[in-house]
């Protein structure tokens, strides 16, 4: 079994790449060549958190398992396996491997649904996640301007440094959430704020939104009457959506999710129809195993090819 660390992970799984596996991975979900399992989590006394998460996707499957805590941070361990034999293959350490898939999901929904000549985007937030989504809507869209609003001054205006180092593009740190998604033609929030960070007026129509930061029900970024005014809805899965979304299900109705909300596998379903010119698109994620899998897969096999991380002793036969 091959061992690959943080660095590795890095290194072998670049932006552009991943939203192409993520996006043949949701062909995969749509044709039935695919399962997702969604998060289940255990909760300690001590406020340590263990999550796992599950899926398989065409030769592989494979789980993350990650522990977190507010005061000590978080853990992320990701195991792959062969889907035929059931043989181990690689164990990755999975913190970059998460910031760089939720990035290229939102890179892949943002290529799908958003207007084509969209060139300015604003960042709500300024953490790891942030960063991610600034380089993925990039290698989409033809970014121009990126802004900047997290409550941090220090770190506003270390993002605007780094990203515009990073990706060559003129980065705005803004005074306020308003000033930075006002007239922008992408809005991605990336907090772990409990209540609303926008609000519906600042929104302009034509304008996408992705919504990445939180994935428990009691915490929300976008406030319902923006989440009633976008159309589509699309989530990385409506069943893990119903469990964790709390911008959706503080916002809808039983019957809403029926009529409202589409799974990303469907926008890549042929003869899929999408939303007209004007309307507000919101992509709402929650983090897929499925995901991690097919980001991993990729992982594994440039490493294999390459002769990357290091084997591991077999324990067993």
């Amino acid at each position: 079994m091959l061992f690959l660390k943080e660095a590795d992970v890095r290194s072998l799984l670049p932006m552009k790449d991943c939203i192409e596996q993520l996006r043949s991975a949701f062909q995969a979900l749509a044709a039935g060549q695919a399962i997702n399992q969604p998060r289940r989590r255990l909760i300690l006394p001590s406020g340590a958190v263990l999550h796992q998460m599950a899926a398989s996707c065409r030769s592989w499957f494979g789980t993350k398992i990650y522990s977190t805590h507010l005061k000590h941070g978080a853990n992320f361990l990701f195991l792959l396996y062969d889907a035929e034999t059931a043989k181990p293959l690689a164990l990755l350490e999975a913190d970059h491997l998460g910031q760089i898939r939720t990035g290229a999901a939102s890179g892949l929904a943002t290529d799908l649904i958003a207007p084509p000549d969209a060139s300015i985007l604003a960042v709500i937030g300024s953490g790891f996640q942030a960063r991610s989504q600034a380089e993925a809507i990039c290698a989409v869209r033809p970014v121009r301007q990126i802004r900047v609003w997290s409550r941090s001054e220090e770190k506003r205006r270390n993002y605007t440094a780094d990203v515009s180092r990073q990706l060559g593009v003129e980065v705005v740190a803004c005074d306020s959430a308003r000033a930075a998604v006002e007239g922008a033609h992408i809005v991605s929030t990336a907090t772990w704020a409990k209540d609303p960070v926008l609000e519906s007026s600042w929104i302009a129509p034509g304008t996408h939104i992705n919504a990445i930061g939180t994935n428990v029900a009691t915490r929300r970024e976008i406030p319902a009457e923006l989440v009633f005014r976008a159309n589509p809805v699309v989530v990385d899965s409506i069943e893990q959506a119903q469990i964790e979304s709390g911008d959706l299900i503080q916002a809808f109705s039983e019957d809403d999710w029926d009529w409202r909300v589409v799974g990303l596998e469907r926008v890549l379903s042929p003869g899929w129809q999408g939303s007209a010119p004007g309307d507000i698109t919101l992509f709402k994620s929650t983090g897929l195993a499925l995901e991690d899998v097919a980001a991993a897969a990729f992982v594994y096999e440039r490493a294999k090819a390459s002769g990357a991380g290091v084997e591991l002793p077999v324990l067993y036969s």
